[in-house]
Order: C-alpha cells, then sequence, then structure tokens
C-alpha cells in the first residue's frame, strides 16, 4: 500500500471542521456564540467536550475574558484558532482531500 502526504493529515469531525471554519472566518468567540452561528449544527451540551478535545490536539486556542471591574458575573472563554488548525482546516477544505475522505478518486 502506498503511503501519500494526504496519510499524515490528521482527521477531522465534521464539529471540528465546522468550528474551524467558524473561527477561521470570526476571529475570537465563545463556545455558545458558535453554537449560535451554526445554525443548529452545533448543540450547548457538546461543543465544550469538542472544544476541550481540539485546543489538546492543539487545533485552538483558549483563553479568560477579561472583564471590567464595573461588571459583575462569571467569566467566559474566548475561543481562537491555531496556525496548526488554519493549516489542518485548509488541507481539508481542498477538493482532492474531501474526495479521498469520501471514497472518491481521481483521473
Amino acid at each position: 500500500m502506498s503511503h501519500t502526504v494526504y496519510d499524515e493529515i490528521p482527521n477531522l469531525s465534521i464539529r471540528e471542521m465546522l468550528i474551524l471554519k467558524l473561527l477561521s472566518e470570526s476571529g475570537e468567540t465563545y463556545g455558545l456564540d458558535m453554537v449560535k452561528q451554526s445554525g443548529g449544527r452545533l448543540k450547548r451540551g457538546t461543543i465544550y467536550v469538542t472544544l476541550d478535545r481540539m485546543e489538546d490536539k492543539g487545533l485552538i486556542e483558549s483563553k479568560l475574558e477579561q472583564l471590567k471591574s464595573d461588571k459583575g458575573g462569571p467569566t467566559r472563554r474566548l475561543y481562537s484558532i491555531t496556525g496548526h488548525g488554519a493549516r489542518i482546516l485548509a488541507v481539508w477544505e481542498r477538493p482532492l482531500v474531501i474526495g479521498n475522505a469520501m471514497g472518491e478518486t481521481t483521473a
């Protein structure tokens, strides 16, 4: 069996790909904002588990929001895509990779 550069590309779930796409388009954002932006494709109950897993993989990073002293309430976590995540997304968006992942062949 031949080895190609595409064998080195990490697999992404549909959720992970959607999150990377949202973050690449909007920059830093909150988990619940991504749920709203996804049009129902992401759910409140699974977004943070997915975000934690993606952060462990180095695809995204997060930081705690800096609250102004006059505002109360809990701090929120802002998420952004990493350079690694952006490169992986760019590769997965290429038609050849998407076709190969779906079992299609090119002539």
